[in-house]
């Protein structure tokens, strides 16, 4: 091993992922002198096709509706930086951390979660439609850029990370008809990710509920007020709130992220602890996730998201676009049933026509999913 990836091991924890507990690759290559295994696995996520075009996929609002709304991109980059300074602090591998952020929303349809119920339900009758599983779909069979095999060939480590991006797996039917071909990685599947693949899972929490919160006080679909009626939120905000000040927003969602992540961080700790994890077996080997809010931030993030789901997601102009995206995307995919030749020389392979096609639609971004729709008009 390089000397200089040998001193980055040496600063993490035993119970980290490390170039000691690496579990390989499908496809067998050489080691890179310069850069960690999961430096690489990251390298590949940013340099592919399917991370570039989140930057025009809905995170809530659609792509035009203004330039500092989050898309697919930004969020999954604020996922990123939130792990990469909890698994830091915490003595876990950064890198993996960044891999697995970067990467768990690829498998996101063109118009965020509307998109996806309606490209479930074109599916129903096909084997269905899961984003989790769609993002698996585009690393391990999608993505086409090597010679020899297809994906990116991302290490055992970050494909069991996102497989487990919600824990153990718990629908194992919906996983074997959407993707068989994860039963050749000899995964174990009934068990926690990694702690930093637990770590990503809850950065993803973090980001997600204080910037929608943030994007809502920008859209005025609610005010800082209306956040009071959040127990904690409200101290908070009483603690932030400065009437001579046009930097409240900013302040809230900043101080919001801080507590969070203190909080996950500190409760963390002292799961390690209690479980006496000592090395990544014991990771493994536990029965439940040790990376952990405590039990107040986990009620505060149900009570925002609760909010959130009745002030925002709710709301009437949410909703008018999300049922307008299912008029696009159904549109578009009964278009392809019926005139398959139009996009039959794109694929190779034994996947079933509407298969196919839910993968060609679930690629697509809201720009260009709009401007087809349009043209079949």
């Amino acid at each position: 091993m390089n000397a200089s990836l040998a001193n980055h091991d040496s600063i993490l924890q035993k119970y980290a992922s490390n170039q000691a507990n690496f579990l390989g690759r499908f496809y067998s290559e050489k080691t890179s002198s310069y850069r960690s295994e999961y430096q690489r696995d990251r390298d590949r996520v940013i340099h592919c096709s399917s991370f570039r075009r989140l930057k025009h996929k809905t995170q809530v609002f659609i792509y035009h509706e203004g330039d500092h709304f989050r898309t697919r991109l930004t969020h999954s980059l604020e996922v990123s930086q939130i792990s990469r300074s909890i698994a830091r602090h915490m003595g876990l591998n950064e890198d993996l951390c960044e891999a697995l952020s970067l990467a768990h929303d690829l498998g996101h349809t063109p118009f965020g979660h509307a998109g996806e119920d309606v490209l479930a339900e074109c599916m129903e009758n096909h084997g269905g439609f899961d984003h989790n599983i769609q993002s698996l779909r585009i690393l391990l069979l999608l993505e086409n850029i090597y010679e020899n095999y297809l994906g990116l060939n991302l290490s055992l480590n970050c494909i069991d990370g996102l497989l487990k991006h919600n824990g153990p797996v718990e629908n194992e039917q919906k996983l074997k008809i959407l993707l068989p071909e994860i039963y050749n990685y000899s995964l174990n599947l009934k068990t926690y990710g990694s702690l930093e693949a637990q770590i990503s899972s809850l950065s993803d929490d973090i980001a997600y509920n204080n910037h929608d919160i943030d994007d809502g006080l920008r859209a005025n679909f609610f005010t800082i007020n209306d956040l009071k009626q959040i127990p904690i939120l409200k101290d908070l905000i009483n603690e932030t709130y400065n009437k001579n000040s046009d930097k409240n927003n900013y302040t809230l969602v900043r101080k919001l992220i801080d507590y969070m992540v203190t909080d996950l961080i500190d409760n963390s700790k002292k799961n390690i602890d209690f479980h006496r994890i000592n090395n990544i077996h014991d990771v493994y080997d536990s029965n439940k996730s040790i990376i952990k809010f405590s039990d107040g931030v986990s009620n505060l993030i149900k009570d925002i998201k609760i909010f959130l789901h009745l002030n925002m997601y709710k709301h009437t102009h949410i909703q008018k676009w999300s049922n307008k995206s299912k008029e696009i995307i159904e549109k578009i995919f009964i278009y392809y049933v019926n005139n398959y030749e139009k996009i039959s020389m794109k694929f190779n392979n034994n996947f079933s026509k509407e298969r196919n096609i839910s993968d060609y639609i679930s690629g697509m971004t809201d720009k260009y999913a709009i401007d087809l729709f349009n043209s079949l008009k």
